[in-house]
This record gives structure tokens, C-alpha cells and sequence, in this order.
């Protein structure tokens, strides 16, 4: 057992980053933020009638939360399946699942909460062409 108490990170505000998904974010827990090993955390805000690029998430979960706003994603193969979400919804995506969310909303941003067990997952996150299936 050590003697050593851990040190508490905090990240005050999310850094924005330019996101493989094309879609505001801003990285609050990672491995370059905060020196984390297995999980990171961010706030995704989708504008007014956007909508981020296609992509899958390589060998790891994400977990999401909505905050404010009506969000469609597009999942599986080609896209294909459909689900939307409110605020206080909680959303799952497996590993390597194709997926696409989208701002219903044409005048307020989408905002949420993610969560993956990946401390670096933009550099798992790979685009998907939904015409490749």
C-alpha cells in the first residue's frame, strides 16, 4: 500500500480539438489532458442542422449522454438502422459499430457527454463510407 495520495486532475474547460468527426469538440479527461490510461471524456456539440462525419470507433466502447437537443444516429451496416434521442437519454455504441449522429434541430446546437475506454480514441476513430456495405 502506498503512502502516496493521488493527485486530482482538473480540466477546467474542454479542449477544443479538431475531431476526426468534423463536429465541435472539447476534451475534458484524456491521456493528453489529464494523463489518462484507459478512458476519456468529452462535450460534443453538433450545430444547428449538422451532423458529424460517418465513422467507427476501432476496438472501443463509447457511452453518451444528451444534454440538450433531439439527435438522429445512423448505425450499422450502410447506415441503415435509426434511432433518436432527447435530453437526459443515455446512448451505447459498441466496438467497431458504424454510426453517424445528427442535429434534428435546423436552430439550436445538439450538446452531450461522452465517455469511451479509450484514452486516445481520436486516434481509433476511422471514417466509414455507408456506400462501402
Amino acid at each position: 500500500m502506498s503512502d502516496q495520495t493521488p493527485g486530482i486532475i482538473v480540466v477546467k474547460e474542454g479542449v477544443a480539438i479538431d475531431a476526426k468527426q468534423e463536429i465541435p469538440y472539447f476534451v475534458g479527461v484524456s491521456a493528453r489532458t489529464a494523463g489518462a490510461s484507459g478512458i476519456s471524456m468529452q462535450r460534443v456539440v453538433i450545430p444547428p442542422g449538422g451532423a458529424a462525419r460517418a465513422h467507427i470507433h476501432l476496438s472501443y466502447e463509447t457511452a453518451i449522454y444528451i444534454v440538450q437537443g433531439q439527435v438522429e444516429t445512423r448505425y450499422g451496416p450502410g447506415l441503415r438502422e435509426s434511432v433518436i434521442n432527447g435530453p437526459g437519454e443515455f446512448i451505447y455504441i459498441p466496438a467497431d459499430v458504424p454510426h453517424q449522429p445528427r442535429n434534428l434541430s435546423d436552430t439550436e446546437p445538439a450538446i452531450a457527454i461522452v465517455a469511451r475506454n479509450d484514452a486516445d480514441e481520436q486516434e481509433h476513430v476511422i471514417p466509414y463510407d455507408p456506400a462501402s456495405e
